[in-house]
Order: C-alpha cells, then sequence, then structure tokens
C-alpha cells in the first residue's frame, strides 16, 4: 500500500509574542491508503488540532501536509469528516441530511437516490428516512452523520473523538458498526480519541501523543487480525496492549506533572 497522507515536521502555535502557545510541535507521520489510524492521548496534547489540519479547516504554522500528493489547503470533497457533536442540519430529514454532500457535489438524481437508499440500509435507518434529527437518539444521529460523509465516497475519513458523548452501549454498538463499513470499504481512516479500549479496538496503528505540547511520543502497531469484537478485548493479547498503553500514557503525565 502507498502513502496517502504525509505529514512532515508540523508545529502549530496560537497567539504571538509572551501569549503565544504551542499546541504540536515537529510531528511527521505518513499514513498508508486503507489504513486505520488511531490519535491517543490525553486532553490538550493537539490530536484534534492535527486532525482539523488534515481536514483544511487550520494551517499549519510550520511544515507540510499532503493527502493523495496534493498539499491540504482548505476544504477537499475526497476528505470526510465526523465531529463529536452531531452536526446534521435540523430543518433536513434523515435522508436529506446523508444526501447533502452530494447534493453539494451535483450528482444526479439517480445516483443521489441510489447512494442514499444504500447508506440508509449500510447503517440501519431505512425506517427513519424522513425523520427529523430531533426524533432520534444520539446514536442514530451519529449513523446519519458517518453515513452523510460515506456517501461521497472519500478517499480519507478524518473522525474527532465521534462517539464521546453517547452512553457506553451506544458506544460499543457505534465501534461495532463503524468495524463493518470499514470492513466492507477500507477507507483509511484516522480517528482521535482519549480512550486506550476505542483505540485497540479498531486500530492498525496507534499514535500516541505527548502532553502539551503535541509530540508523537510513539507509534504502536496493532497486529491482532480482523475481524475483532468487543469481546476479544479480554482477551491475552488485548490485555498486553492496554496494560502497555497505560504504562506509557501514566509515565508521560507524571513527567509533564
Amino acid at each position: 500500500m502507498s502513502d496517502i497522507i504525509n505529514i512532515r515536521q508540523v508545529t502549530k502555535t496560537f497567539g504571538e509574542g509572551p501569549a503565544m502557545v504551542t499546541a504540536l510541535e515537529d510531528v511527521s507521520l505518513s499514513i498508508k491508503e486503507g489504513e486505520f489510524v488511531v490519535f491517543l492521548g490525553p486532553s490538550g496534547c493537539g490530536k484534534s488540532t492535527l486532525l482539523r489540519m488534515l481536514a483544511g479547516l487550520s494551517s499549519a504554522s510550520v511544515g507540510s501536509l499532503t493527502i493523495g500528493g496534493r498539499p491540504v489547503d482548505g476544504r477537499d470533497p475526497s476528505v470526510g469528516m465526523v465531529f463529536q457533536s452531531y452536526t446534521s442540519f435540523p430543518w433536513l430529514t434523515v435522508e436529506e441530511n446523508i444526501g447533502f454532500g452530494l447534493d453539494l457535489a451535483k450528482a444526479d438524481r439517480a445516483t443521489r437516490r441510489a447512494k442514499v437508499g444504500t447508506m440508509l440500509e449500510r447503517v440501519a435507518l431505512a425506517k427513519f428516512a424522513n425523520s427529523y434529527p430531533s426524533q432520534l437518539s444520539g446514536g442514530m444521529q451519529q449513523r446519519v452523520a458517518i453515513a452523510r460523509a460515506l456517501a461521497v465516497d472519500p478517499r480519507v475519513l478524518l473522525m474527532d473523538e465521534p462517539f464521546g458523548a453517547l452512553d457506553a452501549l451506544t458506544r460499543v454498538e457505534m465501534q461495532t458498526l463503524l468495524l463493518d463499513l470499514c470492513a466492507q470499504d477500507r477507507k483509511t481512516v484516522v480517528f482521535v480519541t482519549h480512550d486506550i479500549d476505542e483505540a485497540m479496538l479498531l486500530a492498525d496503528r496507534i499514535v500516541v501523543f505527548s502532553p502539551h505540547p503535541g509530540r508523537i511520543a510513539e507509534i504502536i502497531d496493532v497486529d491482532i487480525p480482523h475481524p475483532r469484537t468487543i469481546e476479544q478485548t479480554e482477551r491475552e493479547d488485548f490485555t498486553h496492549l492496554r496494560h502497555r498503553l497505560r504504562r506509557l500514557l501514566f509515565s508521560m503525565a507524571r513527567k509533564a506533572a
């Protein structure tokens, strides 16, 4: 697999002079096509800042970011984004929300109908096609957000703690759904979380960020075959990985204190 994302010596600062804050410092990383990479670290380590830069919502102070060989410069229709907060348009139905990106891309009516219908089935929302976001649970609203992002067939899917606001049971359901969708599509996914178990379950590689300012402390390959299930996280290989990640995060926290 070839690299689709390249991050080279990226530093991100906010403010100027004595008030300047360094959120990220000298971050370099390559991500291969079809890879599921998780950014793991404590709050304030810059992982969401880096994701927003990949989405074209913010620019690097120093360094460069490319996707598909092209510099990241503003929003790219080949890059989908799912946020933690529910981002459905309240005045649109579920079907209309999922088709929103296709409308922007000026997809013809037949293509739009087919793709929206497929996504409704894939995220188990066909019965709610004519419902509005206010009539849906939090988990269902995130299904809409994921379906909308995937409907335009992006090369890269960026996800910023998309399940962080959900209850434990719904979170497990959404993680399982995401694993199923990724198994079918093999999209390149960059996923931000501070949850160790979520990172282990989803990732091909886990990029661990140190506390402020954010730097890459370690990159860990998750050599556990797919398909993975929640039940498997109690296996010995998962347990060893969990302990390794906890020791690493706790060690960094003590040094930063």
